[in-house]
């Protein structure tokens, strides 16, 4: 099949997601990245099912990843937040321990097209993702901005043919 008939087999497929923000300070209530993706992820037809605020610990972070596998039912898990280089970004030092594949193009792809809006500063992030137990996971920076460029430029387009992939032989 080529890239365009996965993409046709796929589309009109609802995907069933989780939103984790990673963040040590952010609330219900000023969750703006979790509010965006559950407001455009529905108006793509998609179902969010977990969403959580988990505080920027990696521990916590492989908790909120174990907790959608075991789910069973969410084919896509978008983490927003704590993929810079501080001593408290670690998002992408505990996700991507449990990726049995990585998915490159999408980090690449995140800074480049970050690099158009921030410049240089766009190498500071470790935007990643990968498959783990069959959920496709994204790790993309907290900033509103990126979690914006993220959906628009990359998930919106490619959410429902990356859930196909992970359903089909």
């Amino acid at each position: 099949m080529t890239t365009d008939s996965h993409q046709q087999a796929a589309s009109g497929t609802p995907v069933t997601v989780a939103i984790i923000t990673v963040s040590d300070t952010r609330t219900p209530e000023t969750d703006l990245n979790g509010r965006y993706l559950r407001e455009k992820l529905e108006a793509a037809g998609h179902t969010v099912g977990i969403q959580r605020i988990v505080p920027d610990d990696p521990e916590r972070v492989v908790s909120a990843l174990e907790e959608v596998v075991a789910d069973g039912t969410h084919r896509v898990a978008l983490f927003n937040g704590g993929t810079g280089i501080s001593s408290r970004d670690n998002t992408f030092d505990a996700l991507s321990g449990k990726f049995e594949k990585t998915l490159p193009g999408f980090g690449e792809l995140f800074r480049m097209l970050s690099w158009r809006q921030v410049g240089s500063a766009a190498m500071l992030s470790r935007a990643t993702a990968g498959v783990c137990h069959n959920v496709f996971v994204v790790s993309m920076p907290g900033s509103p901005n990126a979690v914006q460029l993220a959906w628009e430029e990359l998930l919106a387009p490619e959410l429902a043919h990356l859930a196909f992939h992970l359903t089909t032989p």
